[in-house]
């Protein structure tokens, strides 16, 4: 039952919400527009706000229903659920349905911690927008956040202990490193700001001609 769960927490994690709103609702496939990436982003830039935030708020579902619910249909210990959470980040960012590409796992992994550490998931955001709309660059609000998850799991509330606190700080590296690309853009100064359109065909979703 729970190696099943496990499983299924990375096959739910996986579901490609951003392409599939691409494909159904615009007749686009979000790996050739924009970035190429499979994330709320790229789906506001390239399809706009009422198509990313669906996107935003399924793939925090995808992370926040496995701590929430598997952990308990199991009656396994506090690891497996950072395991369940785990692999629903590791699905997102790696889908078996779309060629093992996905999203940066931001969105889901803030559905992880909301499961477990709201109170961090809240600083996160406070911190995520104050970067953001600052600098003008999601990339940065989202790097910069990653890197105080740690810190605002240590001083809020949280289930978990230290082995959140130490799952905290892997899984921000690992978010800082799915962020690679963007940090060598900044170092050259072409990143993209936050905001910003693709240009698009008059009269529809679909656009032309973005590369962030």
């Amino acid at each position: 039952m729970t190696y099943f769960l496990l499983v299924l927490a990375y096959v739910s994690g996986s579901v490609p919400t951003s392409f599939l709103i691409g494909k159904v609702f615009h007749g686009i496939d979000l790996r050739e527009h924009g970035s190429g990436n499979l994330g709320a982003t790229n789906a506001f830039r390239v399809l706009g706000m009422k198509s990313a935030l669906p996107v935003v708020l399924v793939d925090m579902a995808k992370g926040f229903l496995p701590v929430w619910l598997f952990t308990d249909l199991a009656g396994v210990g506090f690891g497996w659920t950072l395991a369940f959470g785990a692999a629903a980040i590791v699905g997102h960012m790696f889908s078996v349905w779309v060629g093992f590409r996905g999203g940066k796992g931001i969105a889901t992994s803030a559905g992880v911690f909301l499961g477990l550490a709201p109170w961090a998931v809240l600083g996160g955001l406070l911190v995520w927008s104050a970067v953001t709309f600052s600098t003008g660059y999601v990339s940065v609000g989202s790097i910069v956040t990653a890197a105080a998850l740690p810190l605002l799991v240590a001083l809020t509330p949280h289930q978990g202990g230290a082995a959140l606190l130490w799952f905290s700080a892997g899984l921000a590296a690992f978010v800082i490193w799915a962020h690679r690309g963007n940090i060598r853009r900044l170092a050259r100064g072409e990143e993209h700001r936050f905001g910003r359109r693709a240009r698009s065909t008059e009269g529809s979703g679909g656009v032309k001609g973005f590369n962030a």
